[in-house]
Order: C-alpha cells, then sequence, then structure tokens
C-alpha cells in the first residue's frame, strides 16, 4: 500500500528566488545521497517540478511546487520506502532549508 509524504519548507525568498536556489542546490543533493537515491528524471515547468527517482529498487514520482513563501514536497511512497521516509524526514526538511538559505 503507498503512501502520500508532504513536505512544506517556509522561506522569505519570494518564488523566482526560491527556484533559483533548488534549481542550483539540487544537483549537490543528487550526489550527496546517491547512496540513497538516484533521479531518474527531472523536469521544471516555471515554478514546478515533476520527478522520478529510484531507491531500494522502487520507482517514486513526486513533485515541488514552489510558492512565495513556501516549498512544498509531495511524494507518493511504497510501504517499505514510506516506512524509510518516516525516519528521513527531518533531514530532507532540513536539506531543503538549507539549499534555500544558501545564497
Amino acid at each position: 500500500m503507498s503512501k502520500p509524504l508532504f513536505i512544506s519548507i517556509p522561506h522569505h525568498l519570494g518564488k523566482d528566488e526560491a527556484v533559483r536556489r533548488l534549481k542550483s542546490g539540487l544537483g549537490s543533493v543528487r550526489s550527496n545521497f546517491a547512496h540513497l537515491f538516484t533521479v531518474q528524471e527531472e523536469t521544471w515547468s516555471g515554478d514546478h517540478l515533476e520527478f522520478r527517482v529510484s531507491a531500494l529498487g522502487q520507482m517514486v514520482n513526486g513533485t515541488i511546487d514552489v510558492s512565495d513563501t513556501s516549498v512544498n514536497l509531495q511524494v507518493v511512497l511504497p510501504w517499505l520506502l514510506a516506512k524509510v521516509a518516516e525516519a528521513l524526514q527531518p533531514l530532507i526538511r532540513k536539506e531543503g532549508t538549507l539549499m534555500l538559505e544558501k545564497k
């Protein structure tokens, strides 16, 4: 059974600056966490990102939507990955916040 994961990260950057920082920071996330997942597809459309990653032999689709005041991550995870993600949620939130804080 799949389980949705929602993470919202507030910011004060405005939409355009938040998107710019996310785009530049996602490359380092891919390399720093390559042992956990592999990005198969990443498609930006304005302030909306659709992505597909593989982790533990499972394929996962998700989205990131950037607003003027928050970044919202939504991923529907298979049961096994949902259990892992519960433990990783603070790390995901921390990495997202750091990415937005970097200039």
